[in-house]
């Protein structure tokens, strides 16, 4: 997995047809492990070099930092994606921001997502858990619209997070399409979703942490 430090490819995102999200699946099936990519690239930022050392408020000098595995929406990798990782790298934690689609040669997953990104998550996972400035278990993993769908599947007990024993230490999640049938998180979560929000429903979000919430206790 090659990922460059402070540098990236970076290309504008496209305009995105209005209610894109609303025709996104419903996934009720476990997922297949799909083959491993030979490359996955993104964009690196951490607090002692470049925009996120110049934005930050010195704490550069921690010997390991928490880390974030950041998820990009379904118009891909941007500036804004890098601009996440920038901020999240002034807050004082190593970021990296994986482009999903510039690999796979995929310019839009409008209306259809890409169940491949939440794989490329815990590559993202162990890649960070390797490098010497990161806190392997201090990794938590971000994501907005499809990547916080992404976010949702991937610690999810019973859909990616089966595949690894690797754990992300928390998760967030940006007006996700909340649409998974049985949910058992691996990691606390946060969803960030608006009560008006007409694409990606609020009400689906608070149905499906009740019923996450009434399995957890029925489980103890």
């Amino acid at each position: 997995m090659t990922i460059p430090s402070d540098t990236a490819t970076v290309r504008k995102c496209a305009a995105v047809r209005p209610g894109c999200w609303r025709l996104g699946s419903d996934r009720r099936r476990p997922p297949v492990r799909p083959p491993p990519l030979a490359k996955l690239v993104g964009y690196l930022a951490r607090p002692d070099t470049g925009l996120s050392l110049i934005l930050g408020s010195g704490s550069a000098d921690l010997a390991r930092h928490p880390a974030v595995v950041v998820l990009h929406g379904y118009s891909g990798f941007s500036s804004h994606s890098a601009a996440i990782a920038d901020r999240l790298g002034s807050w004082g934690y190593v970021a990296l921001t994986v482009d999903s689609f510039g690999p796979r040669g995929i310019a839009s997953a409008c209306g259809r997502g890409l169940a491949a990104q939440a794989f490329d998550a815990y590559a993202a996972l162990h890649y960070l858990s390797g490098l010497e400035e990161a806190d392997p278990a201090r990794i938590a993993v971000l994501g907005q619209s499809m990547g916080g769908s992404s976010v949702l599947n991937a610690v999810d007990r019973d859909m990616f997070a089966q595949y690894y024993t690797e754990r992300f230490r928390a998760a967030i999640a940006y007006y996700p399409v909340c649409a998974l049938p049985g949910v058992m998180m691996t990691a606390p979560m946060m969803i960030l979703i608006g009560e008006a929000d007409d694409w990606t429903p609020a009400h689906r979000c608070r149905e499906m942490i009740a019923k996450a919430r009434r399995t957890a206790r029925r489980s103890r």
